[in-house]
């Protein structure tokens, strides 16, 4: 999977999936992987607060939901960060 960063562009120039905020529940920052799963290689991370964009993907592992973003990195992310858990 390819590791991009979208950069120079405004969040509404971003297309595909919803936008969401990211809350970890505490102070830490999310862990953004590179594919679902908490043994996956960590790309970057996000705080609190900042918007981010699914692209629509969705995936279950480690019995967990997990979400692909797109904006302001290219990976995934834990479902529930995003309010997101089924």
């Amino acid at each position: 999977m390819e590791k991009k960063i979208i950069e120079g562009q405004d969040l509404e120039n971003v297309s595909g999936g919803n936008n969401y905020v990211v809350n970890t529940g505490d102070s830490r920052n999310a862990a953004i992987r590179v594919a679902p799963g908490l043994n996956s290689q960590q790309v970057g991370s996000l705080p609190n607060g900042t918007v981010a964009n699914t692209t629509g993907n969705f995936a279950k592992a480690d019995g967990r939901t997990w979400a692909q973003i797109n904006y302001p990195v290219f990976g995934w992310i834990k479902a529930s960060i995003l309010g997101l858990d089924w």
